[in-house]
């Protein structure tokens, strides 16, 4: 057996948020995880840190990660980009729940924008635009490197990862593997919707599933380039801060009707461009006990002719195709403490790079506070 002060099961962004807190307050990591490196949710991702668009928890959670990333920036030699984000409207109610929601937030949070400066910032060309905002508290990461480069940098400092080890049980002061044991003063359980795999219970009574989504890359070699995520008004639909604004449940029913296909796939679409150049576009979500590995090609040929149509571009060429898969429940978060001395965090909703350090930073905060 080996002794440490915190064991982190999952190697995701809340587990090497985690792992970071405590190692910050000089203790002994460990990292133990089933993949032989950072394989799931946080690198199949827009790398987009969307601070303005929560509420609530995940705007205190989202907050706190914006000063992490901006750490690990120095720290780490991550990637961050600090240009903030867009949102295009398209439609009168669109610049209308805009407009709700920058009275409510402020300028400082929430710049609303015309016609030519949106023309002038993005690269969207659609006929309908009616305006924007632009969002600069938001950050960007490349979600291929981010979280990669953070565990690899978290080694250097001398915390311990266990790649490819699978973990058999957990319990107070012992987390079993296949190839052994490790004991702990605490274990931090963040291991993303396999939360049903160890505590199935606990997991039902939050309605925990599994969101599968349909992502994909195109060339943008050569075009206007994207300086900051940008995105839409399927992206109001879904984030905290605009429900229950004026003129959300009607931008819904307009949506309904006029892109019913939107409303069908829950399409939130959006967009960032990586620092190769590549255009990641996305993204369908569809929910379930288990998530079939079957991606229909109506959902990518929907994601494509959206984004012809945003950007008046007819000749995208397609260079991946993916398929990601996160928790889902009812609430944005799931935070149990199954036994003495053993937390689960999982972020339960499509925000885990926005406020995955900031939550993991938060129980590691509980736990030695």
């Amino acid at each position: 057996m080996t002794d440490f002060d915190v064991v982190v099961v999952g190697a995701g962004i809340v587990g090497l948020g985690a792992a970071l807190a405590a190692h910050d307050r000089g203790l002994r990591v460990a990292v133990v995880d089933r993949a032989t490196g950072v394989n799931g949710s946080s690198i199949r991702n827009f790398g987009h840190v969307g601070v303005t668009g929560q509420s609530g928890e995940a705007l205190e959670y989202a907050l706190a990660s914006r000063e992490i990333y901006l750490s690990l920036a120095d720290r780490a030699g991550i990637w961050v980009s600090q240009r903030g984000a867009s949102i295009v409207a398209r439609g009168d109610d669109e610049l209308t729940l805009l407009a709700a929601f920058a009275e409510e937030r402020g300028g400082d949070q929430v710049e609303l924008a015309g016609v030519d400066e949106m023309l002038e910032r993005t690269p969207v060309r659609d006929a309908s635009l009616t305006g924007g905002a632009f969002l600069p508290l938001d950050l960007q990461v490349d979600p291929r490197a981010a979280a990669p480069t953070i565990a690899a940098w978290l080694e250097t400092q001398g915390v311990t990862f266990y790649w490819g080890r699978s973990v058999l049980g957990i319990e107070t002061g012992v987390v079993h593997t296949a190839a052994g044991e490790l004991r702990a003063e605490s274990v931090v359980v963040a291991v993303n919707f396999d939360v049903d795999q160890f505590y199935p219970q606990i997991a039902a009574d939050a309605g925990l599933r599994r969101c599968g989504l349909d992502m994909l890359s195109v060339d943008w070699n050569g075009r206007r380039p994207l300086d900051s995520p940008l995105l839409t008004g399927s992206s109001m639909l879904r984030y905290s801060a605009f429900a229950g604004l004026p003129g959300f449940d009607e931008l819904r029913a307009r949506y309904a009707v006029e892109f019913p296909q939107v409303i069908a796939r829950d399409i939130n679409l959006m967009y960032t461009q990586r620092p190769d150049g590549t255009l990641v576009v996305g993204d369908t979500h569809y929910r379930g006990s288990v998530i079939a590995p079957f991606q229909e090609e109506a959902s990518f040929d929907e994601l494509l002719a959206l984004t012809s149509r945003l950007f008046g571009v007819d000749d995208l060429r397609v260079l991946e195709r993916w398929q990601g898969v996160y928790a889902s429940a009812d609430a944005e978060f799931l935070r149990a403490a199954p036994a003495d001395g053993v937390r689960i965090a999982s972020v339960t909703t499509g925000i885990g790079m926005t406020t995955g350090l900031g939550l993991a930073a938060s129980v590691i905060h509980d736990l030695y506070s």
